[in-house]
């Protein structure tokens, strides 16, 4: 199916083709995204010298780094969290039941138009313009089983569904454009258990600290020192690698590697999902946590291995809560730093023997998978942080890193990456709940997969059959709109350059409509 954008014409076939862009226009059109952030920049500089005077005469205002957004992920641990207002939802959520009852559902409608592409492969993104829509449901139930804060014991259940496709079933981008899609679009949108958990805490004081209350947390106080212990059904991300700039596809960003660290292959099934046990030591100002995870069978699975000896996910992060610019920023102006790192255990294939067995004609293409049974290691790491600058303005960054020798085998075909961002409240407009956001992130694989796309090798995700290598360079965008009560609006638009790490094909442009409700 042809799709007719503002960026596609008629040609003289009457095919719609990419409007090529003269010499002028086109280094126009490069120019955008620098000024973009040297405005920002320029702005930044007039909204904390706005900022400093409104301090000055209200010295008492707590300002706070955290999100008005959804609860889908796990509030962070520190104790301002409850400091913000609640998310606006359709129905109201007393903290004195102890029973939790929430649900959200987000739909996205998604859209690119024609663009270059001498050839395509088995994975690739299509270069005809096509359109996708996709829906997530979720339901969010809790019981609080112990209510005192020094030994609260909680109970927590959610259901899913996840209907509709991605643009190109979710292939051809290692920085796919809608976090929300399924990679694995046969399993259709039958609900499905997503989360079933016990979650413990022990308290070492007690002093209590305010907490927000929501689907991964019910109580609303908790000591200040304490060890949480989570066994059961989650998202590795719920807890590790958390950014309340970039992490929320229901209200922020929309790609894979905006909300996430690309180069971190966490445990996972198709749907983003493991069995694990979480410890996690909270303080006043750092936070440790651990997580021992299954694995799937095989890359991009639904199925687990459940022999932690021979597949595991091992994941470990370090958080400080402390502003990052000394001096320079009031001291009330929240920073925070994580440092993350992972090993996973699992039947991956090595890139670089595939290539030698093609190459020696073992083998008619390079095939990842063809090896026997074995059990591999895949390591990396990551940093992630985040710094309040005015009360509007926040920025945020993170960098990845994995060995990339082994298969990419869970999250997606990234061997590092790179990211800077960040987001603008609407105050200034007077529409507080509304968000405006721009981030830039730069994916790349290391020489072994390189040669393995080259080659002909089909990973998960990729595959144009051919690669003229270059870093997939993304740059993303949005507004989000709130109308009433849990119902909002966004407008995305993602502009990437160098799809699937190949620069013959691209650039393309992916323009998003999202309706998210909170209920």
């Amino acid at each position: 199916m042809s799709v007719r954008t503002p960026f596609t014409q008629h040609g003289q076939n009457e095919r719609r083709m990419f409007l090529l862009l003269p010499p002028a226009r086109r280094l126009a059109a490069l120019l955008v995204p620098v000024l973009t952030v040297v405005s920002l920049l320029g702005f930044t500089a007039r909204e904390v010298a706005a900022q400093s005077v409104a301090d000055v005469a209200a010295p008492s205002m707590n300002r706070v780094l955290a999100d008005a957004t959804r609860p889908t992920r796990i509030q962070p641990v520190a104790p301002v969290a409850a400091e913000q207002p609640a998310p606006p939802t359709f129905f109201p959520h007393p903290d004195g039941t102890r029973y939790f009852l929430a649900g959200q559902a987000n739909i996205i409608f998604q859209a690119h138009g024609p663009f270059h592409s001498p050839y395509e492969g088995t994975n690739s993104l299509l270069g005809r313009g096509e359109y996708k829509i996709s829906l997530i449901g979720t339901l969010y139930m809790g019981a609080e089983l112990v209510r005192n804060p020094a030994r609260h014991f909680e109970a927590i259940y959610d259901e899913e569904s996840a209907g509709g496709r991605g643009i190109s079933e979710a292939l051809g981008l290692a920085g796919f454009t809608n976090l929300d899609v399924v990679r694995n679009p046969n399993l259709g949108p039958i609900p499905y258990m997503a989360r079933v958990q016990l979650h413990q805490t022990i308290g070492f004081t007690s002093k209590t600290v305010a907490s927000a209350r929501g689907p991964f947390g019910l109580a609303t106080e908790v000591p200040e020192r304490r060890l949480e212990l989570r066994v059961g059904k989650m998202g590795l991300p719920d807890f590790f690698d958390l950014n309340s700039i970039g992490t929320d596809s229901h209200l922020q960003f929309l790609n894979w590697t905006t909300d996430n660290n690309g180069a971190w292959d966490y445990a996972a099934d198709t749907r983003g999902y493991t069995y694990a046990a979480v410890a996690e030591y909270d303080d006043k100002a750092w936070s440790a946590r651990y997580a021992l995870a299954t694995m799937p069978t095989v890359a991009n699975g639904i199925n687990f291995d459940w022999s932690l000896k021979r597949a595991s996910g091992q994941n470990m992060e370090a958080e400080w809560r402390h502003g990052l610019l000394g001096g320079l920023l009031p001291p009330d102006r929240k920073g925070v730093v994580r440092a993350l790192s992972y090993v996973n255990h699992a039947n991956m294939g090595d890139y670089r023997q595939q290539n030698i067995k093609f190459i020696e004609g073992l083998t008619p293409t390079p095939e990842i998978t063809a090896h026997p049974l074995q059990s591999t290691v895949k390591y990396g790491f990551g940093l992630n942080a985040e710094q309040e600058i005015t009360k509007n303005l926040r920025v945020f960054g993170r960098f990845g890193w994995n060995e990339g020798q082994h298969e990419s085998y869970v999250y997606t075909e990234v061997d590092q990456t790179i990211e800077v961002g960040g987001d603008f409240a609407g105050r200034r407009w007077s529409r507080g709940d509304d968000k405006v956001g721009l981030a830039f992130v730069s994916n790349a694989i290391k020489r072994d997969h390189q040669a393995y796309l080259r080659l002909g090798g089909l990973g998960f995700l990729l595959g144009d059959g051919k690669l003229n290598y270059a870093r997939e360079d993304i740059l993303e965008g949005y507004y989000t709109l709130h109308t009433w009560r849990g119902l909002s609006y966004a407008l995305d638009a993602q502009y990437i350059a160098h799809p699937g790490y190949n620069q013959n094909r691209g650039p393309v442009l992916v323009e998003s409509v999202r309706m998210h409700v909170d209920f």
